[in-house]
């Protein structure tokens, strides 16, 4: 497995890799601005903030699987040089986030207290939550037309623009930001609302430059005749190889978003305590998540061009870099221990919680990053994506919920302790994982013409 890497991986996994990870870093960088800011105000509102913010977090999952449903065709159509399906890809991608983004925002603009009382019971949090989700909802739909045109773009190594387009409405989010929460420039203080406006204009600010770029690019055609024009059997082949990878990730956040919900029903200082370190995580693993999305691309396009040989080698590569970066990631987080407690105003409980869950994280992120690696992006790249789907569902559903609950309501064990047995479904899963990337069942072309 850890053969020398070939002539030119680094420099085209580094090419591919950087400006992913720098997107990943500005998008995490956006929730630990509002995880500081409104962390000023009190630790109601970051709590709040914190579960209202789940509803993002789901969709980030819907959007993740659907990045990684497109990226599993798109990349493959782009090794193989059909420009024409790419398109088609696009608009079959926009047909499915825009049904789930749509949905999120009208239910968080119609019944945001409804949907606030799924993650908690306290009044306080659910009244405080729930004027953030109205404000927020417009995101929603806004990030449901962006998500599947990125997803595209970087298929076809146009990971650049992602990059920019991040820094864009990174600079744009923290002004506002600054502005709306604390009442900067002669704007009223608005605090956690003001939070939420920001983000929805952030999202629209991201939609407009988006289409921009739609309309001047020549890397596929434009044509809403060809975006929105499906042929039969692309639809198969989404079902077949692509379907399950999507159904594998919205299953996969709502049993991991079972965190949140145990835990906010464990106290404000759990769910306060989790919420920055949360974002402290993803702040160190960006690279790490950054050589994944990386590797779709690399290995689908390898496949596409009919060359399963230089797929199996990088793909080699690729796990013993991830590993690497792993324990990279749980030195930096270790490190850092010390000092989070101190990025917002917690209490002594919430900041003795963060201590012991940034050391759990430090060693949870290493299983996670090279579960990610072989199930998200090396398995599905070949369309060998009905494993992982299985795997994933059983751990989670089968394993993690389960301890979650039984921990928590049953036995009734402290916080902490719930916390890190919720912590080791991706150690459960990782033989089976790598057992299936050993047997070499992923390497397949999946393109084919479409009429």
């Amino acid at each position: 497995m850890f053969q020398k890497a070939r002539r030119g991986f680094y420099r085209e996994l580094f090419v591919l890799m950087l400006p992913i990870a720098v997107q990943n870093l500005i998008t995490a960088a956006v929730g630990l601005a509002d995880v500081l800011m409104v962390g000023q105000l009190n630790q109601t509102a970051l709590s709040a903030s914190s579960l209202a913010g789940q509803v993002q977090f789901i969709l980030n999952f819907v959007f993740f699987g659907l990045t990684s449903s497109v990226t599993i065709l798109a990349a493959q159509y782009w090794g193989k040089g059909d420009r024409r399906v790419l398109s088609k890809i696009l608009g079959l991608g926009l047909y499915i986030s825009l049904f789930f983004s749509v949905l999120a925002a009208v239910l968080c603009l119609t019944v945001p207290a409804a949907v606030m009382t799924f993650w908690t019971d306290d009044a306080a949090l659910i009244e405080v939550g729930a004027r953030y989700l109205r404000l927020v909802a417009p995101s929603y739909f806004f990030a449901g037309i962006t998500q599947p045109y990125l997803a595209v773009t970087k298929s076809c190594e146009r990971v650049t623009f992602s990059m920019v387009l991040s820094i864009v409405t990174l600079g744009l989010n923290v002004t506002l930001n600054a502005v709306l929460i604390f009442g900067l420039a002669g704007f009223p203080a608005l605090g956690i609302e003001g939070a939420a406006i920001a983000t929805s204009i952030s999202r629209a600010a991201e939609l407009l430059i988006c289409t921009g770029d739609f309309l001047r690019q020549k890397t596929f055609p434009r044509s809403p005749a060809v975006v929105f024009t499906l042929p039969k059997t692309l639809i198969q082949d989404f079902v077949k190889y692509a379907l399950p990878a999507f159904v594998n990730d919205i299953l996969w956040g709502f049993a991991y978003n079972m965190n949140s919900v145990i835990m906010g029903h464990l106290g404000t200082d759990i769910v306060a305590a989790n919420s920055i370190v949360t974002v402290a995580r993803e702040l160190v693993t960006t690279v790490g998540f950054g050589i994944s999305s990386a590797a779709s691309i690399m290995l689908g396009k390898a496949l596409g061009e009919k060359k399963p040989e230089k797929a199996l080698a990088d793909s080699a590569s690729l796990f013993k870099t991830t590993l690497l970066c792993g324990l990279v990631c749980a030195a930096i987080l270790v490190a850092v221990t010390p000092v989070v407690p101190h990025i917002a105003k917690v209490s002594e409980t919430a900041a003795s919680y963060m201590k012991v869950m940034m050391l759990l994280g430090a060693i949870y992120q290493i299983g996670q990053l090279l579960n990610t690696l072989v199930i998200a992006a090396i398995l599905r790249c070949g369309g060998d994506t009905k494993y992982g789907m299985a795997l994933d569902i059983v751990t989670m559903w089968g394993w993690a919920v389960p301890v979650g609950l039984l921990t928590a309501f049953v036995f009734r064990l402290p916080p902490l302790v719930v916390y890190a047995f919720m912590c080791t479904d991706e150690f459960v899963k990782m033989p089976f994982a790598l057992r299936r990337f050993r047997s070499g069942k992923w390497l397949n072309n999946i393109t084919r013409e479409h009429s």
